[in-house]
């Protein structure tokens, strides 16, 4: 298990005695919002606001709301721009206007809907002049962009076996040696008496062998999986010339792998429906949110209105993506969009 977190270690650009391995990102999540938050206050009860992202993942986002629910804390949104990037400077503002009442900041580095990636070391760069941790969710990000913790100078990295092609059910919290976090779980006292509890050794095995193979060919993965990428999205402009392309127009500001679209006139639940009749598995949102017939949170925090938000859908490629696969969906996706619109017409 040693070795497996020296390799885990090594590819987040992190020393072995800050991975603490955890069941996956969400309680690597919880851990960090909470842990931070709770060791802050006991230092100083004045330190309750928690300044975040509204575009965060439902396992940042639902902890706040209980944490705020719960009069433990003052959640404070920041600013989205229509690509959905968090600016250094409106950071720099609300940390500003009263940096004594801050415990913690947390910005994830890449959206898991639209791609977007943060300028997360500038945002830490400012968090830390003002003597604030930061928290970065990186979930999505490990294994399609280098993601490198001391790089990057944030105190609290998340991360999840699962998105790299490890096992199930296994994560990690890199959390800085200097950062104290209160533990969720007590008990033996494992991973420096952040988060006791018998580690699951197979899975973690697992992880580090997906972690050393991800980091050795992530360049040439992640450029053909951007090619293909950049295929697709001129394939679908091409095809349905009003569909609108979310997150950063530059492609490099955005995750090799998603491509987020919204068409007007349509509902992406049908969109889904004659696209999976069709052999093209995409989603509306979040994988972790299927189901649910509510517009994006992340669409409507960046100014798009509910109608048009309930009309996207994204598309992810990755290691077994091909050439075939973005081919046949450009050549089907304008007769099911004009179905979808003449089927469920839905007011632009």
């Amino acid at each position: 298990m040693e070795e497996a977190r020296e390799a885990v270690a090594a590819a987040l650009g992190a020393k072995p005695s800050e991975v603490i391995f955890t069941s996956g990102g969400t309680e690597a999540d919880n851990l960090a919002v909470k842990g931070l938050l709770w060791a802050r206050r006991h230092g100083d009860p004045a330190r309750r606001r928690i300044i975040a992202s509204p575009l965060e993942h439902h396992a940042v986002l639902d902890p706040l709301a209980w944490l705020a629910d719960s009069g433990q804390a003052d959640v404070e949104w920041l600013a989205v721009d229509r690509a959905g990037r968090v600016s250094p400077a409106g950071l720099e503002a609300a940390l500003a206007a009263d940096p004594g009442s801050v415990a913690l900041v947390t910005v994830m580095w890449a959206n898991n809907e639209i791609g977007t990636v943060q300028p997360v070391a500038e945002l830490a760069a400012v968090a830390a002049r003002y003597g604030v941790p930061l928290h970065t969710d990186a979930v999505q990000a490990f294994g399609q962009l280098e993601v490198n913790f001391h790089a990057s100078a944030v105190d609290a990295l998340t991360v999840s076996a699962h998105k790299i092609g490890g096992p199930l059910g296994v994560g990690a919290l890199v959390l800085g040696r200097g950062v104290d976090a209160t533990p969720l779980l007590h008990g033996g006292g494992q991973e420096r008496d952040v988060r006791s509890g018998t580690l699951d050794t197979p899975a973690i095995v697992g992880f580090a062998a997906a972690a050393t193979e991800m980091v050795a060919d992530r360049a040439a993965r992640t450029a053909r999986t951007a090619a293909l990428r950049d295929e697709l999205v001129a394939g679908v402009r091409a095809a349905v010339p009003d569909a609108v392309l979310n997150g950063d127009p530059d492609p490099s500001g955005r995750l090799p792998g998603i491509a987020h679209f919204s068409f007007p006139g349509c509902e992406g639940d049908s969109l889904l429906l004659l696209l999976d009749a069709r052999g093209i598995e995409c989603s509306t949102g979040s994988a972790c949110s299927a189901g649910i017939a509510q517009p994006s949170h992340v669409l409507l925090a960046l100014g798009v209105d509910p109608v048009t938000a309930r009309a996207s859908l994204r598309f992810s490629l990755g290691h077994s993506s091909t050439r075939d696969d973005v081919d046949h969906l450009v050549d089907q996706i304008a007769a099911v969009v004009d179905r979808a619109r003449i089927a469920d017409p839905v007011a632009p």
